[in-house]
């Protein structure tokens, strides 16, 4: 009988994992899509090259991660150089940043924002606001999610092995 425990607490311990997993890969695309439409939703607010969208993407960050930038978080998390931190959250840091994305292209376009000053402010601003709303429902600031063992890459590569089989 503790033995049969055992194995059913391994078991579900896995599903948790897998859900966690599934989650990720699922928010990461969702994130990849949304992005998309974000630099779209920059360039019409006069966000043209790519060193503007690099700073307007900072300026999320540095709203959402209370002043961290892109590079801050990078260390923070201990990645290589090569590794996207996007490729390095859980579920629910993803998904932060999934709301700060949706809501910055919506905003910009509402506001029609004109200028590349005015985007990266409106980025900040959101940022902080979601992390603000992450504040007052009592939640783990972003910069404090652990960050996962496994990749987003290395996820995908072991679901396309598991579809060959």
């Amino acid at each position: 009988a503790i033995q049969t425990r055992r194995q059913e607490l391994a078991d579900d311990e896995a599903f948790k994992q897998l859900r966690e997993d599934e989650k990720r890969l699922f928010l990461r695309n969702e994130l990849k899509e949304h992005n998309k439409q974000l630099v779209e939703a920059a360039q019409q607010a006069g966000v043209a090259t790519a060193t503007d969208f690099a700073i307007f993407q900072n300026h999320g960050y540095q709203g959402l991660y209370g002043g961290l930038d892109q590079k801050a978080i990078h260390q923070r998390k201990g990645l290589k150089k090569n590794q996207k931190i996007l490729d390095h959250m859980g579920s629910t840091e993803l998904a932060a940043n999934l709301f700060r994305a949706t809501q910055t292209e919506e905003k910009l376009k509402r506001d029609g924002v004109n200028s590349k000053q005015q985007a990266n402010t409106t980025h900040f601003d959101v940022g902080r606001k979601v992390r603000q709303t992450i504040q007052e429902l009592g939640g783990t600031m972003p910069e404090e999610l652990p960050t996962p063992q496994v990749s987003i890459k290395q996820l995908e590569n072991s679901v396309k092995i598991t579809e060959k089989k």
